[in-house]
């Protein structure tokens, strides 16, 4: 008897390759940083990444995005390492998605398409999946000429799951009508959120803010005793989870959002803008931070400018600094550190709590460090509000 053939049914990685452009007044660190975040999306879609490449230009070919010249060194290596996919950096136009996916004959993601992407796997409420998917076909709509005998040629895999496989065959009107009716679901959708949020009686509201990755779901998960899904891999949470927590005899309402992250599509801050009405609504934010991530302060400004464009930077806040136990200190003989002005954790305390405008922590929700010093500062911001607005209040608890 012959010997039984054996089949690997595990799923393969698919394998990418990443493109950046450097433009006058960028800094190479800074393009490799955003590139390394490009990186940490491909992982969280499940895709691994063999290489990198970067040009140098004073702003990005109008025809292919980067010169013929890396575009054919990108081609070769492609073919050369069988590459399933490749990404940019940057949004592309139509033309130019259509003129290197000709050139190179492979799969072509752009950041935006990348993000949808993880978002459409992400989704797991109706609300979500409904602003993922409207999302989706808005970015397909420019993209539609000449886009089907590229999406027929895909078997799946990162950049095609939600709509982009199931509207193969539809056309721009049938498109269209697809999105008003989604629009329509969404405003039923926020109108039934809208009650739920007006049902919520007398309690005040705080709610965690940040960029994505920083703990967020952790420090959720910590004050509310419940089981929020939390790892480290980007957009982890894609649907706000409210909780009711206690501190001491104080009741309030905590709720965890989706993560900021730089260039998010614009279609997708449109859609999800709704979801992010827990943000507007709540009567104190709490700003997560990194403290660990060597560009926290570029993320606390990009998660600022986010707040302010939906209208709640203005609100009480409390900066908190998180993973303080995987903050790296400078050796003393560390120039370059000290070029950039990295501190040791003490000397950073200080710099922060100096600037006086909002109440500044440290903490490790991972480790419980520094934990009751932040649920006493909560405590005392969510009473001064309450007793403030209910001063004959029968809520609180004795």
């Amino acid at each position: 008897m012959g010997k039984q053939k054996s089949y690997d049914t595990a799923v393969q990685q698919e394998r990418a390759i990443l493109v950046g452009v450097i433009t006058p007044g960028e800094k190479e660190e800074q393009t490799k940083e955003y590139l390394d975040e490009l990186a940490f999306l491909v992982e969280t879609a499940g895709g691994v990444v063999e290489r990198i490449f970067t040009q140098k230009m004073l702003k990005p070919e109008r025809a292919t995005f980067v010169g013929t010249g890396k575009l054919e060194e990108i081609r070769a290596f492609v073919k050369s390492e069988e590459i399933d996919v490749v990404i940019f950096d940057d949004e592309l136009s139509p033309s130019q998605l259509r003129n290197i996916e000709r050139e190179i004959g492979v799969k072509i993601l752009d950041r935006s398409n990348l993000i949808l992407d993880i978002f459409a796997n992400r989704a797991q409420t109706a609300q979500a999946k409904t602003q993922v998917e409207l999302a989706q076909l808005q970015y397909l709509l420019p993209r539609l000429t000449g886009m089907w005998t590229h999406l027929e040629r895909q078997k799946g895999g990162i950049g095609m799951r939600g709509p982009g496989e199931t509207q193969i065959e539809s056309d721009r009107r049938i498109i269209l009508t697809k999105i008003s009716l989604l629009k329509e679901r969404l405003r039923l959708i926020d109108k039934q959120n809208e009650t739920q949020r007006k049902n919520r009686g007398q309690l005040i509201r705080v709610a965690l803010v940040g960029y994505t990755n920083v703990g967020k779901s952790t420090i959720m998960n910590m004050l509310s005793k419940s089981e929020v899904f939390a790892e480290n891999k980007l957009f982890a949470t894609l649907d706000t989870t409210v909780r009711k927590v206690v501190i001491e005899n104080l009741p309030f309402l905590l709720s965890d959002t989706v993560g900021f992250i730089r260039k998010l599509p614009h279609h997708l801050v449109e859609c999800f803008k709704s979801t992010l009405d827990e943000v507007r609504e709540a009567d104190i934010l709490i700003h997560v931070v990194d403290v660990s991530h060597p560009n926290f302060e570029d993320q606390i400004h990009i998660v600022n400018e986010t707040l302010k464009d939906i209208g709640a930077i203005d609100k009480d806040m409390i900066l908190v600094f998180n993973k303080i136990d995987a903050y790296v200190a400078p050796e003393e003989d560390d120039l370059v550190a000290f070029e950039k002005g990295k501190m040791s954790l003490a000397d950073f305390k200080k710099s922060w709590m100096s600037h006086g405008k909002m109440p500044v922590l440290f903490i490790s929700a991972t480790e419980k460090e520094n934990i009751e010093e932040f649920k006493t500062l909560l405590y005392d911001k969510v009473k001064e509000i309450h007793t403030a607005r209910y001063p004959y209040d029968n809520n609180l608890l004795y």
